[in-house]
């Protein structure tokens, strides 16, 4: 490599280093609290707009600048653990698996659930953040979240595919008690089932002005072993904004699949 190739790939390097310290500190709201507000990406930790972030490829394809190759400066965290399924229940999501995820309930356009909406990378999500509730909206299947704050779930609760969310402050780190789920969704991973009994505690915090480190607790008595952690990022992008999404309209997934599982040939092993 040439002098002057070595030089200018120093100048490059030193230019993005440069670029990286540019960003802005945490927002902040009114009383002190990081502010969430702001349209963002589940299921990625690139910085950049939507463009930078998912260009060349597509989502998680290679990006074709070094800013938005920049992962995500969060501190690290271990790894997300497998679900710890008891035995009976995890012999019924290899059956899921054999069946090549035919059964997966978002075919249906259904609400996908928590925590897996938060891990669709293809759609952005929106925060909206006040004292007194944080809203989140997802394009995907025009779903949204109502947090309040510093409330308790209502007596009332009826089995939903999205549960009841509420939420409080503990420092930088908004935590979130997600209760009174159906048993009609999957948690993220090909046949990955619930029961009714499922309960989350969600941890959102804001680290830096791209990301927001999401940790998630799963408890379900009825299928697991004992409770599954799992850790994901959200990044910011800026530029976005939410736009109509329709998955009912010519969708043939659900005549296709039910085709598949009247005939059982499909999933014999040859």
């Amino acid at each position: 490599m040439s002098l002057l190739r070595i030089v200018m790939l120093a100048l490059a390097v030193c230019a993005v280093a440069g670029a990286q310290t540019k960003y802005p500190p945490v927002p902040r709201t009114a009383d002190g609290k990081p502010d969430l507000t702001g349209v963002w990406q589940g299921g990625s930790n690139r910085i950049g707009s939507w463009e930078e972030a998912n260009a060349s490829g597509g989502l998680g394809g290679t990006p074709p600048t070094a800013r938005a190759a920049t992962v995500a400066t969060a501190a690290p965290r271990p790894p997300s653990e497998p679900p710890p399924y008891q035995d009976w229940a995890a012999k019924k999501v290899l059956e899921f698996y054999n069946r090549r995820g035919i059964d997966d309930p978002d075919a249906r356009c259904i609400p996908p659930g928590i925590p897996r909406i938060n891990t669709f990378g293809l759609f952005p999500m929106q925060f909206v953040q006040t004292p007194q509730a944080i809203v989140i909206l997802y394009e995907v299947y025009h779903v949204f979240r109502m947090i309040p704050l510093n409330a308790k779930h209502p007596d009332d609760l009826e089995p939903s595919y999205m549960g009841d969310s509420v939420g409080h402050w503990e420092g930088d780190t908004l935590v979130v008690d997600v209760t009174g789920f159906n048993d009609k969704t999957w948690l993220g991973p090909v046949g990955s089932f619930h029961s009714e009994a499922l309960h989350l505690t969600e941890r959102y915090t804001r680290v830096d002005y791209n990301t927001i480190n999401y940790d998630v607790t799963l408890e379900d008595p009825n299928v697991f072993t004992k409770p599954w952690h799992t850790h994901n990022t959200i990044m910011l992008r800026n530029g976005t904004r939410l736009r109509e999404y329709e998955c009912e309209e010519n969708n043939e997934d659900v005549i296709s699949y039910e085709k598949l599982l009247k005939d059982d040939s499909v999933f014999r092993r040859k």
